[in-house]
């Protein structure tokens, strides 16, 4: 089963990549399972959406201690509330204009793949909507779901700027693509 913890501020759209993600796992047939956890009630705290995936039915219904995997929209929250659920093999994408390097220095220990959402999302017409880029980055990272099922789910679930979604998905997951390539000897 993979466990997927998803982090954002109200207002970021965290909930909405959490839905979008979890809506094309299941497009993909697998087996999905959604919550999200809400601070206050307000722009800027911290919100939390969790989505577990498996290819066998989901019994489990508790919260997610320990994530294969994280989305985090602020590189500020990767502080120890959050951190509590990561331990050296989960790994982390982080919207960060922040290099890798930067990220081995600041938390030694921890799988984080830094991808500069916003200047994808406004290179691609989305202004700071960083979505579409954050979650193409997370699918390439992860290795799944495919950026072809991701991209069908955005054509149907985005509201307008479609088009722009999807390049912003693509560029997103090429981006994190190019961060994960092995170096050459």
């Amino acid at each position: 089963m993979l466990q997927i913890i998803i982090q954002g501020r109200g207002g970021q759209g965290a909930q909405t990549a959490g839905n979008l993600l979890a809506a094309a796992y299941f497009a993909e047939g697998r087996q999905v399972q959604a919550f999200a956890s809400y601070g206050g009630a307000r722009r800027g705290t911290p919100v939390s959406s969790f989505i577990r995936v498996s290819d066998r039915p989901i019994r489990l219904r508790c919260d997610i201690e320990r994530a294969d995997a994280i989305l985090c929209f602020d590189a500020s929250l990767l502080q120890p509330p959050l951190l509590a659920a990561a331990d050296a093999q989960t790994l982390i994408v982080v919207n960060s204009s922040r290099s890798a390097d930067d990220f081995a220095e600041a938390l030694p220990g921890y799988r984080i793949v830094p991808v500069d959402g916003i200047a994808i999302s406004r290179r691609n017409g989305l202004g700071r909507i960083v979505n579409s880029a954050l979650l193409g980055a997370f699918a390439r990272a992860v290795g799944e779901p495919p950026l072809a099922v991701l991209e069908k789910v955005l054509l149907q679930e985005a509201a307008k700027l479609q088009a722009e979604n999807v390049a912003a998905c693509r560029e997103g997951y090429h981006a994190a693509a190019g961060l994960l390539e092995e170096p050459t000897p």
